[in-house]
């Protein structure tokens, strides 16, 4: 039951995820209908079995004023899988600014990554350039379908039609 739900809005944009017994909720509440089922078994009750929904569609179109992915540092961490930008250990990590804070580098999805403490220590207040390190992916502000997807785990096949971005 720790599957997740992709919640489609009326309009049928990806807007959250959520938990199989929410989902079940809100079908049962006649909040939302099922557009996709699941392929791993069925919800049971004493006298009844449900299909589990993989995809739900809310029955109203609901305004989610977007104010874009939160800046954190778990944010910044799961955009870079939990590994260093630099080396690709997934121990000690921590933030490293690309242009250090002490040269005016701002805290921004684009000027932070994920760094170990040996490669954040090597590089110090320089520019990756000037230690000699390489940055494996470009630090960018992710998409809210594309951190959708990092947040899900596992994918389901019938949501990438609607996780396009």
């Amino acid at each position: 039951m720790d599957q997740k739900v992709l919640v489609l809005n009326g309009d049928y944009t990806a807007i959250t995820l959520c938990s199989v017994q929410k989902a079940f909720v809100l079908l049962f509440l006649d909040k939302a209908e099922m557009i996709a089922k699941s392929d791993h078994g069925v919800l049971r009750t004493i006298s009844s079995a449900y299909p589990k929904p993989s995809i739900i569609r809310l029955q109203r179109y609901v305004r989610v004023p977007y104010k874009g992915i939160a800046l954190s540092r778990h944010n910044i961490m799961k955009r870079d899988h939990f590994e260093c930008q630099y080396c690709g250990s997934t121990k000690n990590l921590t933030l490293d600014h690309v242009l250090p804070r002490s040269r005016g580098g701002e805290s921004s999805w684009t000027n932070l990554l994920t760094a170990c403490a040996r490669c954040n220590h090597a590089k110090g207040h320089r520019t990756p350039h000037e230690a000699g390190l390489t940055i494996r992916q470009t630090p960018k502000k992710p998409t809210l379908s594309g951190f959708l997807r990092l947040s899900a785990g596992t994918i389901d096949q019938n949501w990438h039609a609607y996780l396009t971005n």
